[in-house]
């Protein structure tokens, strides 16, 4: 068969085969009186093997060292190609998310463009104060798409640069919160808490649900924030993290502090008082776990909380009935609620 005819039948063009054969790749088997190539089913079959490797991302030189080689293995070069495509895969996914990025932002032209090329270098900077800087001076430069807020504030763990981004997120306004729930899913529990930090930021009834659809989140990292930041809404259901906040004294000032707010519903008042009356109970026996329930009990609306820490003022154990009587004296002096 004349190379015209392989190219044809092959898809492979002249100009390619006529490459394969100076590199000694591809050799027809014969030549025609005229001295044209003549190809045998053989060199066909050949042909068909070089550009299956080719396929495989293999260079023209590791093509010919795998068919010319018998004791060439494969395993090795598969090995070296996979980690290639893999860094190439992620270097197109980085553009990708680039692109979209600046598409997002809907730049107006290219100087809007490059600021935002110049944004997504200063969030990627190992430096977290240029990070911090790069949110902080683009506020007011540049419309920032939230999408791009949101991915960095998920993966952000310098505490200064994940406020800054916070902020910024919030102050973004728009679709701000759509970003960021989706962190609330994500199999790291890192990211988890740091959409629900992000989110307590963000106002609105949307975001308040997605709060307190994370109380449910296993991780006490992750709901313990949100309880913090859906009770300071007005959420119901945050009373019963609140409180085990308290026993376990994780952020026990703020939680109680929260319940105090929560207490000023007529509605929810009683539940948290038997919620702290039923963990003193729970607790006879450990002191430390009932003089935060008593501090929490201040907290509380007077009328409420005056008769539970004079009870308290003669607990046997002496630094709880010291604590809840100084409590009860500071609450007779507050005004009534």
């Amino acid at each position: 068969m004349l190379i015209g005819e392989v190219a044809r039948r092959s898809g492979v063009s002249t100009r390619m085969l006529r490459h394969y054969d100076s590199l000694g790749l591809v050799r027809p088997t014969g030549r025609t009186v005229g001295g044209y190539r003549e190809y045998a089913p053989a060199d066909i079959r050949r042909i068909f093997h070089v550009e299956s490797l080719r396929s495989l991302g293999l260079s023209l030189r590791e093509v010919g060292r795998a068919l010319q080689d018998p004791a060439f293995t494969p395993a090795e070069l598969v090995g070296a190609l996979i980690r290639r495509t893999e860094a190439r895969v992620r270097r197109e996914q980085e553009l990708l998310d680039r692109l979209r990025t600046v598409d997002a932002s809907t730049p107006a032209g290219w100087p809007d463009v490059l600021r935002i090329v110049e944004l997504l270098h200063g969030l990627e900077s190992p430096s977290a104060a240029r990070r911090q800087q790069t949110v902080l001076a683009s506020a007011e430069e540049v419309p920032v798409s939230t999408e791009l807020l949101a991915g960095a504030v998920l993966t952000e763990s310098d505490p200064n640069v994940a406020g800054a981004l916070r902020w910024a997120l919030a102050r973004a306004g728009g679709d701000s919160l759509a970003g960021v729930v989706a962190g609330l899913r994500a199999a790291d529990p890192a990211i988890r808490r740091r959409a629900v930090l992000a989110i307590a930021e963000i106002p609105g009834d949307d975001a308040s649900a997605a709060l307190t659809s994370a109380l449910t989140d296993p991780d006490a990292a992750v709901h313990r924030p949100a309880a913090l930041a859906a009770g300071a809404r007005g959420e119901p259901a945050t009373v019963p993290v609140l409180v085990q906040m308290v026993v376990e004294g994780i952020n026990d000032v703020d939680a109680a502090e929260v319940l105090g707010s929560l207490a000023l519903d007529a509605a929810l008042a009683d539940r948290i008082m038997d919620a702290l009356a039923g963990e003193l109970a729970a607790h006879a026996t450990e002191p430390a776990v009932r003089i935060r329930l008593t501090q929490a009990l201040a907290e509380m609306p007077a009328h409420l909380a005056l008769g539970v820490l004079r009870e308290l003022g003669g607990d046997p154990d002496h630094a709880v009935a010291l604590v809840a009587s100084a409590l009860a004296g500071v609450l007779e002096e507050r005004p009534t609620d």
